[in-house]
């Protein structure tokens, strides 16, 4: 134990932790510190842990240890222990361990890959991100981005092959077509041409930005690009920044790693895409089909719409629970 800290329990560290982050923190966002610190303090009454000052490096490891065997994901686990750094980094401040202990808490590296069947992005994210273009990026080519990606669930290879011509605002629609002959091809080929209807906000959205924002241009093949830039039609890889950028949560919210914005790393667009609550194109579409499935969409609408079979809807997209799919059938009869 080193000479100059003053004993202090887990129990007695958190509540004051939790008093000194009360005036700074949301509601919900001290309920979900105090959830990620209930597993630390639950580890530390199993170990017998009654002194903070006594927590070594080595409890830390276990620690981690033992809440990776308790069935959460990798991205659940990183988040709770980088809540433990901060915590941590508190405690030294009120002299209950040593400095720099926080650096002992070794934070999982995120595979985006290895992730990606299970990463969405919510609805309660979406709608944020939404609701913050609509007041301070509208009609901006973000926010088209963002828009169609999230009420069609398309993927990022057929947003980037529509051209403005393709855009019908009275019906309103979107028309997809499998064009490989100008550099546009659909993954699916022929059978991916389709036409899929907007909901009329979406349709002003786009309507105003064709109008006002976007970047007048053709690219190499005389085509009129809808996701445009100085240099012709939006690559795929632009687009994924994009969205990499505006679905990190702190661009709308508080960032759940206690990260501060102004000096973390992934605020840059070239390392955007490392944070771990950023989503790709992808997550986007797992979480647009999935809030489909769960309003009640047929799922064969959704398969039409999203080019996508419904044995591959089921299997990779679907993340409705059992009693959700139950309840939604029991409202189909009870409608019927």
């Amino acid at each position: 134990m080193t000479e100059n800290l003053e004993p202090l329990g887990p129990f007695e560290a958190v509540e004051m932790y939790m008093d000194h982050r009360e005036p700074e923190l949301s509601e919900k966002s001290l309920q979900n510190h105090q959830y990620r610190l209930d597993a630390f303090l639950e580890f530390c009454e199993e170990r017998g842990i009654e002194n903070l000052n006594n927590l070594t490096g080595r409890d830390l490891h276990r620690f981690r240890t033992w809440r990776s065997k308790q069935d959460i994901g990798t991205m659940t686990l990183r988040t709770n222990l980088a809540t433990l750094r901060v915590f941590l980094e508190f405690c030294a401040s009120v002299d209950a361990v040593e400095q720099g202990l926080r650096e002992k808490v070794v934070l999982p590296e995120v595979d985006k890959e290895e992730q990606s069947k299970d990463v969405k992005l919510d609805v309660d994210r979406a709608e944020a991100i939404l609701e913050h273009l609509e007041r301070f990026e509208y009609a901006s080519r973000a926010h088209v981005i963002m828009a169609i990606l999230w009420h069609t669930g398309v993927r990022l290879g057929t947003l980037r092959t529509l051209d403005v011509d393709d855009v019908d605002l009275e019906t309103p629609c979107l028309r997809v077509r499998h064009r490989p002959e100008t550099g546009t091809p659909l993954k699916n080929g022929k059978a991916a041409n389709r036409v899929i209807a907007i909901g009329d906000d979406y349709a002003r959205v786009i309507r105003d930005y064709m109008e006002n924002r976007r970047i007048q241009v053709e690219d190499s093949h005389g085509r009129e690009p809808l996701i445009s830039s100085d240099h012709g039609r939006l690559t795929e890889s632009a687009i994924r920044s994009v969205v990499y950028m505006w679905t990190r949560p702190c661009v709308v919210a508080e960032c759940p790693h206690d990260e501060d914005p102004t000096t973390c790393d992934y605020m840059t667009r070239r390392h955007a895409s490392e944070c771990p609550s950023s989503r790709s194109p992808h997550g986007i579409r797992r979480g647009a089909l999935t809030r489909m499935l769960r309003e009640g969409t047929p799922e064969e609408i959704v398969s039409d719409r999203s080019n996508v079979s419904r044995d591959v809807l089921e299997q990779h997209y679907d993340q409705r629970t059992e009693h959700e799919r139950m309840e939604l059938r029991r409202d189909f009869i009870e409608d019927a």
